[in-house]
């Protein structure tokens, strides 16, 4: 008697279906917002959008929320919940400013450094050793970096700066351009011609005008994902978020990988502080000058899903966001709800090729009501336009929430022995 396996049988169930590598599917997205953007810029008129400075301005402010990505990303990926990000940011704008006062730019970003791992060690301490629920000392470590700081400043900066909230100024890193290329394209945006304007503008600003730690924080992208997937070390961190139990049962120091991942945790946090205070626009430390963005690292690095090149992308969207309504206001966002509803229409017609109704139904309905936004109004309130990074935070998220997967046992308390 012949028996038939299942492979013959429904040939089309056990055939593997065909995906795009993670890097494709990146520069897709990344090409379908381009796109998007140099449309927009076309059809409205508002060149900001494409802008080199817009550009420009973007990379300097995704740098602090992609560093404190980076922080959560680590912490996260050792089963470690690092809601404290935003208090280790501070500490290292502190850090950085009192080190950069003393010895130039790379002695600040060392004080960011340090100050912002001092943190993590903290945390570490707090919710490897004595067993703290991780959101109790995250938020912890916040109030203690705002009110630590703010004694520290008085003590030191007061009596040089005569102002117990900001340090005087300080020496930043000189700016780099790609020459001759950088003027090429510069020469070409001041043209005017719709789509090769606006691609010169974009790309343009990604090659001039940016500073040495600009080019550490897009490196540390590439060694963050090498470091944590293939490398050995890695493979044991990711482990101790996975099943930390289990990781011990194989010999795996789950205790002192923990504390690794968060001490380099709070360490990149710091590092995002000290980009903060070395920001080209903004040369010093200011009290309260984070703004949240501990926390919209975080939310990057969700809508990432835990990997290192979604939470880039997640980043420029956020700084692209804000660099756009400190340059260009109200306009240039209210442009946004146009390009927002060009995007629903792609993810419409996405989402019905995969036979996916809801859905495509959802998206469809999302992008005419931005569209109604638009056509019924000329500019956006300064208080919506001043708050668009948030805003954008709270929607990515409410999007991406269906996808994600976190670590298994992030934010568990593990206590060696017990895993029965």
């Amino acid at each position: 008697m012949t028996t038939l396996d299942s492979s013959t049988t429904r040939p089309d169930a056990a055939r593997p279906k065909w995906r795009l590598p993670g890097w494709a599917r990146g520069a897709s997205s990344a090409a379908a917002a381009v796109a998007v953007l140099v449309v927009v810029s076309v059809l409205t008129g508002e060149h900001e959008l494409t802008s080199s400075g817009t550009t420009q301005s973007a990379v300097r402010l995704l740098m602090p929320i992609l560093l404190a990505g980076l922080g959560g990303l680590w912490a996260e990926r050792a089963g470690v919940i690092n809601l404290g990000l935003e208090g280790m940011m501070i500490m290292g704008t502190w850090g950085a400013a009192f080190a950069g006062m003393l010895a130039g730019p790379w002695a600040a970003v060392l004080g960011g450094l340090v100050f912002g791992a001092l943190g993590g060690l903290l945390h570490a301490l707090a919710t490897v050793t004595f067993g703290v629920n991780h959101i109790v000392s995250g938020v912890a470590i916040t109030l203690l970096g705002a009110g630590l700081t703010k004694y520290l400043s008085t003590l030191v900066f007061q009596p040089v700066s005569h102002n117990p909230r900001q340090s005087p100024p300080l020496t930043g890193f000189d700016t780099y351009s790609v020459q001759p290329v950088a003027g090429w394209l510069g020469t070409l945006e001041d043209r005017h011609l719709a789509v090769a304007s606006d691609l010169a503008g974009l790309v343009g600003g990604l090659i001039s005008g940016f500073t040495p730690l600009v080019l550490i924080g897009f490196a540390l992208v590439p060694v963050s994902y090498a470091v944590l997937w293939h490398t050995r070390f890695g493979l044991r961190l990711r482990s101790c978020g996975e099943n930390p139990f289990a990781a011990e049962s194989l010999g795996v120091g789950v205790y002192r990988h923990k504390y690794a991942a968060v001490v380099i945790s709070g360490a990149l946090a710091g590092l995002g502080g000290a980009a903060l205070v070395l920001n080209p626009g903004q040369l010093g430390y200011l009290e309260n000058q984070t703004g949240g963005r501990g926390y919209i690292g975080l939310a990057a690095m969700i809508f990432g899903n835990w990997r290192p090149g979604g939470l880039l992308a997640g980043s420029a969207l956020f700084g692209y966001v804000d660099g756009l309504q400190l340059r260009a206001g109200g306009a240039a966002v209210h442009s946004l709800l146009y390009g927002a509803s060009l995007l629903a229409v792609v993810v419409a017609l996405a989402a019905l090729a995969r036979r996916r109704w809801l859905p495509a139904l959802l998206a469809a309905l999302a992008g005419a009501l931005a569209y109604a936004v638009y056509y019924v109004t000329d500019t956006v309130p300064r208080e919506f336009a001043s708050y668009a990074p948030q805003l954008v935070t709270l929607v990515v998220l409410a999007v991406a929430a269906q996808r994600l997967r976190p670590p298994a046992a992030d934010g568990l308390e593990f206590r060696r022995g017990s895993g029965g």
